[in-house]
């Protein structure tokens, strides 16, 4: 799945367009690499975000299509920081 679509799907970012903005600045990274929009993400990879004042680490536990809005946060583990609930 693309990088953008998992982090709407998975709610840690709310709107695909923010999630390619994200990626495009150079504020998204996988594994330690800084990735584009449409870097293919797996089970197991470590995402890592700066947002404008706070910064996430997770680890991909899930990969899925459509996910229910309660049910969205079983596809990550937080590893360090916190969402952004804008």
């Amino acid at each position: 799945m693309r990088l953008d679509k998992y982090l709407k799907v998975s709610r840690i970012i709310k709107r695909r367009t923010v999630a390619k903005e994200a990626c495009e600045s150079g504020r998204v990274s996988i594994n330690g690499k800084v990735a584009k929009a449409g870097t293919d993400v797996k089970e197991g990879d470590t995402i890592e975000i700066a947002f404008a004042s706070k910064y996430l680490k997770a680890k991909i536990i899930n990969i899925a299509e459509h996910v229910r809005k309660e049910d969205a946060n079983s596809m990550y583990e937080i590893l360090q920081g916190e969402e952004d609930k804008e």
